[in-house]
């Protein structure tokens, strides 16, 4: 027994050995097939995680489709007052007694406005009268003394010298009425002076007379709007005046934003050389939110014809120039150089540099740099 044991266990612990290297190599083999798993998964996760991050930002996107386009010339200029009255006194030399209107009053044709002092005048209305009742009752003696000539010269009991004294000294009495008469009616038109009226209706803009001034003849007093009209005149440029036409509707945009409507009235048939405009003159309809002097951009319609236009936010600016960005196939962007047009509401013409179909990214426009890859939100794309 003792000789057999020892020989049995050198094969036990060879076949010991043997299962051992046996295992460490399973577990090698093993270990090296799950690393290798592990890292193809890694593989073929990769690409995703990289485009992933490449979708820098998520926009809108709308097919570029041709619309009717409103042609217009964009100008500025000023309102004014479409015609502006100096109203001044007819006779000087009297004082200002009241003044019965101020700026900003609206007044009628004949409404009296300023009142000068009239005691000097009916004096003289009142001496005027009396000479002319004077010369009217020597003119009756004079009449009657050339009745009395004719009687007598029937009868050869007067010269011819004595009588035509008498016929000279009516004629000079009749003409001397006739004097008397016009000087009174010159003091009493005089009188009738020293109430200013209103022209014609209008409003007051300016007062320069005050109350107990000396009235100068011709003086200016006060300034009428009249008909309360205003005009708007515009700078155009020579090389478009002959586009316009009166009769053309024109759209005005004050500083605060308010928007009229207007009616080119006149074309100007000439150019100011200093500048190289022409003015058109266009009617405004009564309001008392216009004011003569304030400033007005103004849009006159030319023509109409298909072109394209796109959103304000999809344009934008570098380097001076305008760009959009135009969707392609593989949701990447392609920056484009585009040459626009006139702006209305929140569209803007683009005369060139797209064609129609292409994709232009709407929302997100302005974070984007060519080449970028992007993300289409589903809502723009459904549209």
């Amino acid at each position: 027994m003792k000789l057999g044991s020892g020989l049995l266990r050198p094969r036990w612990l060879a076949a010991l050995g043997a299962l051992v290297v046996a295992g460490g190599l399973l577990v090698a083999l093993y270990g090296r097939d799950a690393a290798r798993a592990a890292g193809a998964a890694q593989t073929r996760a990769a690409p995703a995680g990289s485009r992933a991050r490449e979708a820098v930002l998520t926009v809108t996107a709308a097919e570029l489709r041709p619309v009717e386009v409103a042609r217009s010339i964009t100008i500025n200029g000023s309102l004014f007052a479409w015609q502006e009255v100096i109203i001044a006194p007819e006779v000087g030399g009297y004082r200002v007694a009241e003044v019965r209107v101020d700026v900003g009053d609206h007044v009628k044709r004949g409404q009296t406005l300023v009142e000068l002092s009239t005691a000097l005048l009916d004096a003289e209305v009142a001496t005027k009268r009396a000479t002319l009742a004077q010369r009217d009752a020597q003119l009756v003696n004079d009449a009657a003394a050339l009745e009395r000539g004719d009687s007598l010269k029937g009868m050869n009991l007067i010269s011819q010298a004595d009588y035509d004294k008498l016929k000279s000294a009516a004629l000079s009495s009749r003409a001397g009425v006739e004097s008397a008469r016009a000087d009174l009616q010159s003091s009493t038109l005089r009188l009738k002076f020293t109430n200013v009226t209103a022209p014609d209706d209008g409003v007051i803009t300016s007062r320069t007379v005050t109350v107990g001034q000396i009235a100068q003849a011709g003086g200016e007093m006060l300034r009428l709007l009249r008909n309360g009209r205003i005009e708007w005149r515009g700078e155009v440029p020579e090389a478009r005046l002959g586009e316009l036409k009166p009769g053309d509707r024109v759209t005005l945009t004050t500083a605060d934003g308010t928007v009229f409507n207007g009616v080119i009235r006149v074309v100007a048939p000439t150019i100011q050389a200093g500048n190289r405009t022409g003015l058109v003159y266009v009617d405004l309809p009564p309001d008392d939110r216009l004011r003569p002097g304030m400033f007005a951009r103004g849009e006159i319609e030319v023509a109409r014809a298909m072109g394209y236009t796109v959103p304000l936010q999809s344009v934008v600016s570098a380097d001076g120039y305008s760009y959009v960005f135009v969707l392609k196939a593989d949701n990447t962007v392609e920056r484009r150089r585009i040459e626009t047009g006139g702006v209305r509401d929140s569209e803007i013409e683009v005369t060139s540099g797209i064609e129609a179909g292409d994709m232009i990214v709407g929302k997100g426009a302005g974070f984007l740099k060519d080449g970028d890859l992007v993300n289409v939100s589903s809502e723009a794309a459904g549209s």
